[in-house]
């Protein structure tokens, strides 16, 4: 007999192949299902107390909206949800590498960020957030791979903004690779509200953003890959 359920909700950043960016990021935010009514209300809660309708997202944070994106990372904190990251470095990337090429690596991202942390004893609905009829593509076939994994009951492929969990994970995966992407000089980083997220969120999982986390880590599980 199963546990509990889960629901993963699934986001990735800077993961095309000629987007000229150092890094690319496969992340998950994880809910109890029995959690969901609870933490969509309070969630809605936030935002509506610092008057904002909007879809959350990295390219929302500003200086006028940092106290509600502020919240938001610590209401996070304070919950019982987790976050998951797998980050790769994609000058190690070698097309000329059977079964390492580029178009490869979205399966085998997946596959790292999903399968080393699920727990056999629990149930999970897997939602991924829909980019365009290529990622369509891709998620229907990484759905065909996973469905050897009993505890995966249900896919589910939605749009960011009806899902506010995708959106949390959105903040929450950028966050890191905007660090990250300031600390290899591929980006400049002025934008003050960020990077006081970016502080919030350190702060709360005490996690260098560089090295990669022990495996056990459960609130904020960061793993970095190396093909070297």
């Amino acid at each position: 007999m199963k546990n509990k359920t889960f629901n993963l909700y699934c986001d990735e950043s800077t993961h095309l192949e000629h987007d000229g960016q150092p890094y690319m990021i496969y992340g998950y935010v994880s809910v109890a299902y029995n959690r969901m009514k609870a933490a969509r209300q309070q969630i809605a809660g936030i935002k509506e107390s610092h008057g904002y309708s909007g879809e959350l997202k990295w390219t929302g944070i500003y200086q006028r909206t940092y106290p509600l994106y502020r919240d938001v990372v610590e209401y996070f904190f304070n919950s019982d949800f987790n976050f998951r990251a797998v980050v790769i470095d994609k000058s190690q990337i070698d097309n000329n590498r059977p079964d390492y090429t580029f178009s490869d690596f979205f399966f085998l991202m997946y596959f790292q960020l999903l399968h080393h942390k699920i727990d056999m004893e629990n149930v999970y609905n897997i939602y991924f957030d829909i980019k365009d009829t290529c990622s369509q593509k891709k998620l229907h076939q990484l759905r065909d791979i996973l469905r050897w994994n009993s505890t995966i009951r249900n896919f589910q492929f939605v749009r960011s903004h009806e899902s506010i969990f995708i959106q949390l994970a959105d903040v929450l995966m950028v966050a890191i690779n905007y660090h990250l992407r300031v600390e290899a000089g591929a980006l400049e980083g002025k934008n003050v509200a960020k990077q006081k997220i970016v502080r919030a969120i350190r702060e709360n999982t005490s996690l260098p953003f560089s090295p990669t986390t022990k495996n056990d880590a459960k609130k904020s599980n960061l793993f970095f890959i190396s093909l070297k």
